[in-house]
Parts: structure tokens; sequence; C-alpha cells
């Protein structure tokens, strides 16, 4: 196959993904068609990839970005390489791929040609970035600063100037965990409401013992939706215990002992025989049922490279909380990060949680007498929280080269750090403002409106008759779990002493009251 060919080829399919119509690939999608023709590397597909058409409209879908012909990039790498940095964004991990095939002449070649273009400037910074190695170019000398990412394209960090590249560095992270979150449309919207203030104005007509008592039962609902998630009912007890490490979220800064304190908590008693961070390998899956070989729905980072990519998360975490970065899209990068890193042999999932808690309240998004009760609203979509997780794991699975082991674990055989360091959390990015906006609108408010007629009853009934204030409560759940009417068998049980007539008022009581 000629070059040209290579560059000009119309296809209709691109690993399975559909194209909207025929047309060439560009950017991103052509790159990763190099990769794999010169090298046989395979890397996840972005969301949103390009092409050209031979017609001269431009035009989006779910997948694809559809360009006209005017658009067509010269028919060599170079020029594919500018054409997603301007139109598509950054993918560090295609980029750094990418430049360990070309090498540094590809850059060499840049610099030589057009050493002022801003994409030049960019690419020399990536690439030494990426690859920590410093080429033998000489500082430049002239050229406007101009910011690594696209702030129209992805969210930007703050900004670190690198002199000899003339270059403002805004990526939102470290070499060592570096997250990238598209600008949407949903996100756009939600980065603009300001959630804090309408729960702070929802709250401010409310009694605030109401208020106080409200955020102590969202911690305990929260701490049980999170252990249901992981298909777990604990005691009660371990449960409010898991709550109190919620409401103390954002307290202590994020660190390897922190991390390692709350897994003591989660797990409780029964300890594992290897706590803390893993030093074996991992996966979430099941067995097969007569070989015993693993099943992997999702493959957890080596145990060598954890040192690295907890690294990585920490400093992250630090240089997030100490920007202007959207809290919400912060609570997202770190928190998916970690569980796709899934450092720990277990706890994982409820500290991930914490995680967003954690974030929220350390950038003041959430004050900590009132807690987003973000487990609660995942739960409510379980089924799309999974589906964000498997977006990011079932682009990975088939990358990640395993073997078997003895005791029914997982050997990887091949590098895999970057799958980890560097993702697209968009996706991660719009569900958890999902859960935020459910939090604020739906469950903080009706938690407050059951206590709130739950107060109503609890006085008429006092009225009424005279009950001790455990059998108060009992009553009025036993109304609530079915629906205004307390049972034959529930009275005859538990509340012989009243009458047919005050158990009467009292439904009434409270079907007017709810």
């Amino acid at each position: 196959m000629t070059r040209s060919n290579h560059f000009s080829r119309k296809i209709t399919t691109f690993h399975g993904r559909v194209l909207p119509e025929q047309g060439i690939l560009v950017g991103n999608a052509q790159l990763l068609q190099i990769l794999e023709e010169n090298t046989g590397r395979r890397l996840p597909l972005p969301n949103i990839l390009a092409l050209v058409t031979d017609k001269q409209q431009r035009y989006n879908t779910e997948q694809w970005q559809v360009f006209a012909n005017r658009y067509m990039p010269a028919e060599n790498e170079i020029a594919h390489l500018v054409f997603a940095l301007k139109y598509e964004g950054i993918d560090l991990l295609i980029l750094k791929e990418f430049f360990i095939y070309a090498g540094d002449s590809l850059v060499e070649t840049m610099m030589k040609n057009k050493p002022t273009s801003q994409y030049s400037r960019k690419i020399w910074f990536l690439y030494e970035w990426l690859l920590e190695k410093q080429l033998g170019i000489p500082d430049a000398k002239t050229g406007t600063y101009v910011e690594i990412l696209s702030p129209k394209l992805q969210y930007a960090g703050p900004i670190k100037n690198s002199t000899r590249h003339r270059v403002k560095n805004n990526l939102p992270g470290t070499r060592e965990f570096c997250p990238l979150i598209r600008k949407t449309k949903t996100l756009e919207a939600y980065t603009a409401t300001k959630f804090p203030e309408l729960m702070e104005k929802g709250l401010k007509r409310r009694n605030k013992d109401l208020i106080r008592r409200t955020a102590a039962f969202l911690l305990l609902k929260d701490s049980k939706a999170s252990f249901a998630i992981e298909g777990e009912y604990p005691p009660n007890m371990r449960a409010r215990n898991w709550g109190k490490a919620i409401g103390q979220a954002g307290k202590k800064p994020l660190t390897i002992n922190e991390i390692e304190r709350l897994q003591d908590i989660v797990i409780g008693a029964k300890k594992l025989k290897h706590m803390g961070i893993r030093t074996n390998e991992g996966f979430i899956g099941e067995h097969d049922r007569e070989s015993f070989l693993p099943m992997p729905d999702h493959i957890s980072a080596r145990a060598k490279d954890l040192p690295s990519l907890m690294n990585g998360v920490i400093d992250t975490n630090n240089i997030l909380l100490q920007s202007e970065y959207a809290p919400v899209l912060a609570a997202a990068a770190i928190a998916f990060g970690f569980v796709f890193i899934h450092p720990l042999s277990d706890g994982n999932g409820r500290i991930h949680r914490y995680l967003m808690h954690h974030i929220l309240v350390r950038m003041g998004y959430t004050k900590s007498d009132m807690i987003f009760p973000v487990s609660a609203a995942i739960l409510n979509r379980i089924g799309e929280y999974q589906d964000v997780l498997e977006a990011h794991s079932s682009s990975r699975i088939d990358l990640i080269e395993w073997k078997p082991t003895q005791d029914h674990n997982v050997e990887i055989t091949n590098e895999t750090i970057d799958l980890y360091r560097y993702f697209d959390a968009t996706l991660q990015a719009e569900f958890l403002y999902e859960c935020v906006e459910e939090t604020i609108e739906k469950i903080i408010p009706e938690e407050l409106d059951f206590l709130e007629k739950y107060d109503q009853i609890t006085q008429q009934i006092n009225a009424l008759v005279t009950l001790p204030d455990t059998k108060v409560d009992l009553l009025i759940k036993f109304l609530n779990q079915n629906k205004g009417k307390l049972s034959k068998n529930k009275r005859t049980k538990e509340f012989e002493e009243l009458t047919d007539g005050e158990i009467g008022t009292i439904e009434e009581f409270y079907n007017a009251i709810f």
C-alpha cells in the first residue's frame, strides 16, 4: 500500500463503529490506523472520531465529527496530528503511543520547518512531557505563548508556563495521572448551573434542627446505599461508622495513609489478609464453573504500577483542589480514576464514592453539615452507573494481555500503566452531574419533606394517645410501609392498646399529611 492510498482510503466502518456515511479517517482516527498498521498496537477508541466526506456538509453525530472535503489534511502524519489538536482536542494516550512510533525526527522536522507555529511548539512540549526526554532543540526565543489544551474543546487546569517551548501548560494533571474531559453541551449547561446556591436557597426557609436531622439521616442513607451498590447489607453499626467517615470527608488531605485508614473502616472487623495498597494483581469478574479460570470484566492496574499511579492521583488531586477547575469535574476525574486503578484488594468502590464527597467538600462545593448523598443517587441509577464504569473497562479489557495464575488470579504480561493514566472522563463527569442534580432537586427536598411531615403526625398522634416515642416511630413506619393503613397483624401484635376509633383517626392524620 502506498502512503498516498493510506491517507485517502474511503471506508464505511472502523473497528466495528459505523461511519454516518462513506468517508476518509482524519486526525486521531488516522493516527490510530497508522499505529495499528505499522506496529500492531491497538488503543481504546475515543468517544468521538473524525472523518472527511466528499460533500460540503459539516455536522456531528454521537460518535463522529463529519467534515467537508475542504478540511482534508495533507497526506502526511504531521498534518493529521495537527488536525487532531485543532479540531478534536488532546488524547494523551494516542499522542504518547504515536510519539513512540514516530520518534524524535517527527518533532525535529516540525520545529525545523515551522519553529514558531503554535502547533509545532505544542507538539514539541507534549513530546518531551509525555516521553520525559529533552530533544536537542534550543529553547524557543520567539512566538506568542499558547495554551496546550484548547479551552474551547476541553476543560483546562491551572496554567504553568513552559519558557522552553513558549507554551502555557494547562493540562489538568501530571504526567503520572491526567484524565481529560471534553466540553459538551450537557457539561456546559451543568457547569453554568450553581447547584450549591440552589441548595442553600432551598434550605433557607427550613428549620435548622430539621436540616441537622436530615443531614444525619442522609449520611446513613448514603452509607447504606454505598454498601448496597456493592451488593452488601452490613449491620447497622458498620453502616453508621462508614456514615460518620463520610461526614468527615474533606477534613483530612488525601494521602495513601488516609486511603488505608478509610479501607480499615469500610472492611470492619473482618480484616483482609493483605490490607492497604495491593501487592498482587486483581480483577473484577467471575471464575469459570468448571476450570476456575478467571473471567474478568475489569482488570486492575498492575501492582508494580500502583506507586506511580497513586502518586499521580494524589498530586493531580492537590493540583485541582487549588485551581478554578469545576469541583464536580475534579471529583469525576479523581474518583473514577481511583476505581479504574482499583488499588486495594477490597473497598475500592466505597472509597471511590467517598472521594466524590471529599473533593466536593474540600473545594467548597458542598458544606460538611449537608453532604450530597451521591451514593443514594447512584443507587437510583445503578444501570447508568454500571454503563459508565463499563465504558472505560470494555474499551481496555482486550488490550490487556494476561495469563491465569495457580491461585486463580491473573498475571498481566504487557505494559498497561498508560491505560489508567490517560483516559477521557467526559461520560463519568456527565453522570456525576446528573447525580448531583438529583440529590439537590429530589433526594434532599424529599427527605426534608418527609421529616417535616413526620414531625407533624408525631405531634398529632401524641395529642390523641399516649405512646412511647419508639412506638410512635414504629407506628408511622408501619403506616408508611402499608400506604397509610395499619395492617390487622401489626395492630394485634404491636398496638393492641389502641381502639379502632383511635387507629382510624391516626390513619386519617397520616393520609391528610402524607
